[in-house]
């Protein structure tokens, strides 16, 4: 009896672990009968089903990640990118997801990996490079997201976002590119280079413009003031011959052998009867 006992108590411990279940808030549950859908269960909690008749299958409510592996497209102007994107979805009909792809996870993910490479061939192809790099991603995304949104209706998921992690150049395309560039950027600085020599020059222009002004004012200026000093030194040299003729003449011979006999080794030959020594030899007077 002891044995019977707990041979019953292992049969309903048995049989109510595999009638009980639970469903988290994070999940749907579909129960099955022998592969068809009896009922889905959509609120958490612990459930109850028939042992060895049905079978249940949870799904993860919440929002999914695909991420897409790294694709090659050509370009409008046929030049290759690599392309790497991400979708976000989650199941919202887990009846209609359950029928149309089984439950499978995987599948799923391939089936929206190739939409979403169809969308980004067809999206590429219309733009170049620099519209898919700059200005246009943002309608990639939301064309490519309407795209798949179309093409996943009888899914039973939702798609809620559609995004491009990174667009890259290929290796041939990429060194174009920066030659490109390189020739861009020496050209900027040739234009820059050739208009700082012509403000130069203009600067050196008005420069020695100005230099040969200053000079030329400044040359006759001297002049006025030499030309002043000379007249003033004429008439006082002049009132000063007209007060002492014979002094003013032996003031300027004596001026004149200064400078004659400047130097200690200077020699100079010179007949004594001429005009040069007449204050010296009387009979030169």
């Amino acid at each position: 009896m002891q044995k019977l006992g707990l041979i019953i108590i292992a049969a309903v411990f048995f049989i109510l672990s595999t009638a009980l279940y639970t469903v988290s808030e994070t999940e749907t549950a579909i129960k099955l009968r022998l592969g068809e859908i009896v009922s889905v269960e959509k609120e958490p909690g612990l459930k109850f089903k028939t042992p060895f008749v049905n079978n249940v299958v949870k799904f993860d409510n919440r929002v999914q990640t695909l991420d897409a592996p790294s694709e090659r497209f050509l370009t409008g102007e046929k030049k290759n990118v690599i392309v790497d994107s991400y979708v976000k979805w989650r199941i919202i009909d887990a009846e209609k997801f359950y029928k149309s792809t089984g439950g499978n996870l995987a599948r799923t993910n391939n089936r929206l990996a190739q939409i979403i490479k169809t969308g980004l061939k067809s999206e590429f192809s219309k733009r170049t490079i620099a519209d898919v790099v700059s200005g246009e991603r943002s309608e990639i995304m939301t064309s490519i997201a309407k795209l798949a949104k179309k093409d996943i209706g009888d899914f039973g998921i939702e798609i809620i976002d559609v995004r491009i992690k990174r667009i890259d150049l290929s290796q041939e395309v990429s060194n174009s590119v920066y030659r490109r560039m390189q020739a861009e950027r020496n050209r900027v600085a040739k234009e820059f280079r050739s208009k700082g020599a012509e403000e130069a020059e203009i600067i050196q222009a008005a420069a020695d413009k100005k230099r040969t002004i200053i000079l030329a004012d400044a040359y006759r200026d001297s002049e006025i003031i030499r030309g002043e000093g000379d007249a003033i030194s004429a008439s006082n040299y002049a009132q000063a011959y007209s007060q002492n003729a014979d002094f003013y003449s032996f003031y300027r011979s004596l001026e004149s052998y200064k400078k004659s006999f400047s130097g200690q080794n200077d020699i100079l030959v010179l007949n004594p009867n001429t005009e040069f020594f007449r204050h010296f030899n009387p009979k030169a007077k």
